[in-house]
């Protein structure tokens, strides 16, 4: 067990979104730079939505165990860098405080692709969506993360007049892109002149991070209390490998996290590109089509030999959108990819990766088949991926069971499904009407349509297995 690095108690970074991912990953980061070049770089994690991490982390003055697990066995660390946990519902005071101070210089986020109340089929800011419109009618007491933001960036206008750099780390295309123009689209509701302001000051680099962070179990805190000889109530349990490729764009000074690996580049597109359709789009194929098959983990969907074929065909797919990729060795990735999916030491659970698809589908699977399409390619791995969604979306697995469907559309996605009753091809068409999932273009685009529905119709007549057996064998 190695014990936390020597810190600066000074805090320079707000993170929002104080979950396990942050802290199996850019925490981790943190701690390494401080420890090779310390500094002002402390973390005041922000929980939005519930006041859990904040009172476990806060009860440990933000100590907490890293516990890495392969095959080879496991590492265990104390990580000291988060120095104050906060919730919004009780904090707000100490929150802006943070955010207006002139010593923090960082925010980065974690909030999922929901978090950031857009459009995911056309990345503009969703203004009906209740977040946002209670943010434009009170924008003192925001809720959502641009409120936020753009509450925090106009209070430093204001009085210190100091630029910040802002880091989403969220699985999102052009993610620091998309980030800033959503919060300038919120700041120019309120004020144009705030707009003009974050415009001109505020840097927003995109990033890639990477590392599978499953969801902390009972069994890995009673594992870790006997290895620590007491209590820790906030382990994070990830993989060996991790990534952070950050683009060098910055408005303030930062940590040196190239210390713990990080890579900063001018483009981050094309990392973005391999990771998301890669890693991201075969996790969501595995985890739709594995749930359903009766998978809980992805190690055991990865250890059948059919969803072993099918993934492989639709990387051929998703590779295929990549372009060059310089220094990338593509066979030797989807190599490295697949090992990391069979660590059996590490369950990752189908239904953690199945939630919030509506959110996921089109940079993970939508944008692919765009261009497959647009280049005349041939679609039938990532139109069955998408198929599985829609399975999945129906709401029963193949046993009969209930699937808690957890998605920011579960009302309508819902809705639809009942109103299609136990006819496939109404329920398919009816989930393709959803705009805000799959726009305009590929619901008139009778090369995906057929194909999904289609797929669709043998998941819900033959099950998985049968379908995989039948076309990928």
């Amino acid at each position: 067990i190695e014990r936390p690095a020597l810190i600066v108690d000074s805090i320079g970074i707000v993170h929002l979104g104080l979950g396990a991912f942050h802290r199996a990953h850019q925490a981790i980061y943190t701690e390494e730079a401080m420890a090779s070049a310390p500094g002002p770089w402390g973390i005041c994690g922000v929980s939005l939505r519930t006041a859990d991490a904040r009172d476990l982390l806060r009860a440990q003055d933000g100590l907490y165990t890293a516990i890495e697990k392969s095959g080879d066995g496991t590492r265990r660390r104390i990580i000291g860098s988060v120095r104050e946990a906060l919730f919004l519902g009780a904090d707000r005071a100490a929150i802006m405080a943070r955010l207006a101070a002139a010593t923090t210089r960082i925010v980065t986020m974690t909030i999922t692709e929901k978090g950031y109340c857009h459009d995911p089929a056309t990345g503009a800011l969703d203004l009906s969506h209740p977040d946002i419109v209670h943010d434009l009618a009170h924008p003192g007491v925001p809720r959502s993360a641009t409120g936020l933001l753009c509450a925090a960036l106009d209070r430093r206008r204001r009085s210190l007049c100091e630029p910040m750099t802002i880091i989403c780390c969220d699985n999102l295309p052009h993610n620091g892109a998309l980030l800033r123009a959503l919060v300038i689209e919120h700041a120019r509701a309120i004020d144009r002149s705030l707009a003009d302001w974050i415009a001109e000051t505020a840097a927003f680099p995109s990033t890639m991070v990477d590392r599978i962070v499953p969801a902390t179990t009972a069994k890995d805190i009673t594992e870790n209390d006997a290895a620590l000889a007491m209590h820790d109530a906030a382990p994070v349990v990830f993989e060996p490998y991790r990534q952070w490729v950050i683009e060098d764009s910055f408005a303030t000074p930062r940590p040196e996290w190239e210390a713990g690996g990080a890579q900063f580049v001018d483009d981050v597109a094309p990392f973005e590109l391999l990771k998301l359709r890669m890693l991201n789009g075969s996790h969501s194929a595995m985890a739709y089509l594995g749930y359903i098959a009766g998978y809980d983990h992805i190690h055991q969907v990865s250890g059948d030999a059919r969803f072993e074929r099918f993934i492989n065909g639709l990387w051929d797919e998703s590779g295929a959108t990549l372009g060059t990729l310089p220094g990338v060795d593509i066979g030797a990735y989807r190599n490295s990819l697949w090992a990391r999916f069979r660590n059996s030491s590490l369950p990752h659970r189908t239904s953690q990766i199945a939630m919030d698809g509506s959110q996921k589908l089109p940079q993970r699977l939508l944008n692919p088949i765009r261009d497959r399409l647009r280049g005349s390619g041939a679609i039938p791995h990532l139109a069955l991926a998408v198929a599985g969604w829609m399975r999945y979306v129906g709401g029963v697995d193949e046993h009969g069971n209930r699937i808690d469907v957890r998605d920011p559309l579960s009302i309508r996605l819902a809705k639809v499904c009942a109103d299609a009753r136990d006819d496939a091809d109404a329920r398919a068409l009816g989930l393709l009407g959803i705009q805000q999932i799959f726009g305009d273009d590929l619901r008139a685009d009778r090369r995906f349509t057929d194909a999904v529905i289609r797929w669709h119709r043998e998941l819900v007549d033959d099950g998985v297995s049968a379908t995989l057996d039948r076309h990928f064998s």
